[in-house]
């Protein structure tokens, strides 16, 4: 069953607040695990549940269809009993009534709650930051805007942000035949997740591909005239022109509901090892959910990724069916630029030392990284079996290895096991 956000008050036995991998994944879990009581899955976003990551990447291109990046068919959420009710979002939580209120005016109680909020998109801190051609990539609205702005035109593009979303809307670009001048306020493009190997990397490969990039410069206008912007001003005065602008600059958690009702959070809302919130019967699992991460010497931390998402929802389901078993996964990532793909393996925070095997000039390559010699994650370009092999040796909490193991690559990782 399909709800358009205007139906009358209902009640569920779990409630789902988000339709992304997140909520999509509860659901799904909740029925293999025998669930038989009844779901709803609440979202603002008017289609039903998809992947992100593509929005950016293969759907922008025009490579994936959406049809292709749905995370289930539409017929299989009716087919499991599972409701949509879809375009309206929940204004308030009611925890001790067991209740939301939607932003429709709406009603609907619950046994038990999850919240998969996501989080929305930073909004550039500037005059001019909300003209019609100024887009942020975290919706199929926002990528079809961006599609139906090539579509009717534009030739020169602005990327604000040198995280991987700025980074693979860039390259996107410029597959499409699109000028782009990226601009990062940082030293390097994706310092706050990379090494500097990987950053020198990609920065290479964008130039080589045609992309300007702009460093150590913020933005402080999105010059324009009649709603559309034509320029943006950085803070050395220059006004780089463009026919549209894209700004990837992170996010921000969409809780503010559960810390009105009282949620404990600061960054995001706080959940224990089965992701319980502080609120009785509320879960928190996804981008916005800040836990003890086993693989970040118990640090809180948010994680936005796919992997966190979906491990989280498996741990809720399990815990709403009995089963309490603490959330322990780990995280792993992806980024898809041009032809080349970065897998991802462990966190890299806190890092004091790296490791190169192979030549980036070969443009395959991995970069380990090290904390008091022990290594924490895998940077591997083109480099599957590192990638696998990484993987394992981090699962397996390895104490020690050798840099000189680590950088020779006639050296197998699964050897250092």
């Amino acid at each position: 069953m399909v709800s358009e956000g205007n139906g009358s008050a209902g009640q569920a036995d779990v409630v789902i607040v988000g339709t992304g991998h997140g909520g999509a994944q509860a659901a799904i879990a909740l029925r293999q695990k025998g669930h038989e009581g009844s779901i709803m899955m609440i979202g603002r976003d008017s289609a039903p549940p998809y992947e992100r990551p593509p929005l950016s990447k293969e759907y922008l291109a025009g490579d994936k269809g959406f049809e292709r990046i749905m995370i289930r068919p539409e017929k299989f959420w009716a087919d499991k009993d599972i409701e949509l009710r879809l375009g309206s979002g929940v204004a308030e939580i009611d925890w001790m009534a067991h209740t939301v209120t939607l932003s429709d005016g709406n009603t609907i109680g619950y046994r038990k709650l999850i919240w998969s909020g996501g989080g929305d998109p930073r909004r550039l801190p500037c005059t001019g930051a909300n003209r019609k051609n100024v887009f942020y990539v975290r919706d199929k609205r926002d990528a079809d805007a961006m599609m139906a702005a090539l579509e009717a035109g534009a030739k020169q593009a602005v990327v604000i942000g040198g995280g991987y979303i700025g980074l693979e809307a860039a390259a996107v670009l410029r597959k499409l035949g699109c000028g782009v001048t990226l601009v990062e306020t940082e030293s390097r493009v994706l310092k706050r997740v990379a090494g500097e190997e990987l950053s020198r990397f990609y920065e290479e490969e964008h130039r080589r591909q045609g992309v300007e990039i702009r460093l150590e410069r913020g933005v402080t206008e999105v010059v324009g005239e009649d709603r559309l912007a034509t320029g943006v001003k950085l803070d050395n005065d220059e006004i780089l022109p463009c026919d549209m602008v894209v700004v990837g600059i992170g996010i921000v958690p969409a809780v503010a509901p559960l810390i009105a009702a009282g949620a404990a959070g600061s960054n995001g809302v706080d959940v224990d090892f089965c992701c319980r919130t502080s609120l009785d019967d509320i879960y928190a699992i996804g981008d916005c959910a800040a836990h003890a991460n086993p693989y970040a010497d118990q640090a809180v931390i948010r994680l936005e990724s796919v992997q966190n998402a979906h491990d989280m929802a498996n741990t809720v389901a399990k815990a709403i069916m009995g089963d309490k078993e603490p959330y322990h996964a780990l995280p792993w990532f992806w980024s898809n630029q041009y032809d080349l793909k970065l897998q991802t393996a462990g966190l890299s925070l806190g890092y004091d030392a790296t490791v190169l095997r192979g030549d980036p000039e070969s443009r395959k390559f991995t970069v380990v990284y090290l904390k008091e010699g022990r290594p924490i994650a895998f940077d591997c370009v083109g480099t599957m079996k590192d990638y696998v092999q990484g993987r394992k040796l981090l699962e397996k909490g390895i104490e020690k290895v050798d840099p000189e193991l680590l950088a020779d690559t006639d050296v197998p990782l699964k050897e250092l096991i």
